[in-house]
């Protein structure tokens, strides 16, 4: 099937593609609009931090196992400082890292389930945007490429939510259409 060029709220030109091509084996309803923008701005925040979160993670690690020290707080050594590891007498930032993406990660599952349950989308992509958490840089990616995929389906159902809207805002008594 064909795509169709959607203009974007930034102004951009999305182009989006059949529901089959893109994974979508529902539609979400127009009452379901807010809730999906929440849902994907919440993914959006705990994908960046999460994704940092990871690097710094990534990094601790190439620094423990590479260079045999770990980083500690309030040591013999400093405030902050690469100690070697084993020799540590203050806070070790290194399993606080650990700890701290571990729990950032489960928000972030939480955040990918949210927008996966209102897309309705397959559950392998729910898979795919789990390895977000787990592989450098990964966040990132998806994180731009759901931003403009949502972003664009969003903009496209925008002009179908203003008439339920106007319709909501209908004094009661009078005729649709009627002047008042």
């Amino acid at each position: 099937m064909a795509g169709v060029n959607v203009l974007t709220t930034s102004g951009q030109l999305a182009l989006t593609t059949s529901r089959k091509l893109r994974g979508m084996t529902h539609t979400p309803s127009v009452g379901q609009l807010k809730n999906l923008r929440g849902a994907l701005f919440l993914y959006r925040v705990s994908a960046i931090i999460t994704g940092v979160m990871l690097l710094l993670l990534c990094a601790e690690m190439i620094v423990k196992y590479g260079f045999g020290t770990e980083l500690e707080a309030g040591g013999a050594n400093g405030f902050l400082a690469l100690s070697p590891t084993g020799e540590l007498t203050g806070l070790n930032v290194s399993t606080l890292i650990l700890i701290v993406h571990g729990w950032l990660y489960v928000l972030y599952l939480f955040c990918d389930f949210r927008l996966w349950t209102a897309m309705k989308w397959p559950f392998l992509r729910f898979v795919i945007v789990a390895l977000g958490g787990i592989v450098p840089f990964l966040s990132f990616f998806l994180e731009s490429q759901l931003r403009r995929e949502v972003g664009g389906y969003l903009a496209s159902h925008e002009d179908g939510a203003v008439p339920e809207a106007a319709h909501a805002n209908q004094p009661s008594g009078g005729e649709p259409g009627a002047a008042a």
